[in-house]
């Protein structure tokens, strides 16, 4: 039997992380000047890789075969971005809506491999690949460096949202409350740090960093 993973949140969650990070891979391929063929491509594979890995590694059917809503919204973010100014997507407006993607596909990873059996610990680390996956195989494709081979919080913030989302999960469930608050606690301690992070340029410190600033 399939487990019962998605609720009218989790729903609406999906559907938002997958729009927020196909945007940022059409907006990509829209700075890289290619076609609109590439820009779809771009927004798939950032839009879904991430929860494709995860249900590959959990033994789940891939959630976008069977979903009519997936291709599409990436589909139509691509044709958002091919109809408008890169400049609209400029500043770190765009990088607090990608933040809010990345909090977003975090819980929805950690929710849906605790809902396959899957232990605790493994499933934060879904969490994280759900929330990062995406953007890494976009990187790679355009080519650039990929956002977790610098300092910046990133990765940082989607393992926080999945740890206290599993935790949060666990420990409501002998009490009979609703998992949504787990979600939306561990949403919004994500979102924040991912926003402190992009304020105020936080960072982890780089392996011999002190060393090497010292010489």
């Amino acid at each position: 039997m399939t487990p019962t993973v998605l609720t009218p949140i989790l729903d609406l969650l999906d559907l938002a992380g997958i729009a927020l990070f196909a945007l940022s891979g059409a907006v990509l391929a829209a700075r890289l000047r290619q076609t609109f063929v590439t820009m779809a491509f771009f927004a798939l594979v950032t839009g879904v890789g991430g929860g494709t890995v995860r249900d590959l590694l959990i033994r789940a059917p891939v959630f976008w075969i069977d979903d009519p809503w997936v291709a599409a919204v990436c589909l139509g973010t691509a044709l958002i971005a091919w109809f408008t100014p890169v400049s609209w997507w400029e500043g770190k407006g765009f990088a607090y809506a990608d933040g809010a993607g990345l909090a977003a596909y975090a819980v929805l990873g950690s929710a849906k491999a605790l809902a396959y059996g899957i232990p605790p610990v493994p499933a934060a680390l879904m969490g994280v690949i759900t929330g990062c996956v995406g953007g890494i195989i976009r990187d790679v494709v355009a080519g650039r460096p990929s956002i977790i081979m610098s300092p910046e919080l990133y990765v940082t913030p989607a393992a926080l949202t999945s740890a206290l989302s599993v935790a949060g999960m666990l420990a409501m469930a002998p009490l009979g409350l609703p998992g949504e608050i787990a979600w939306g606690l561990a949403f919004a301690c994500g979102f924040a740090l991912r926003s402190a992070a992009i304020r105020w340029e936080w960072g982890l410190p780089s392996y011999g960093g002190e060393r090497a600033g010292s010489d």
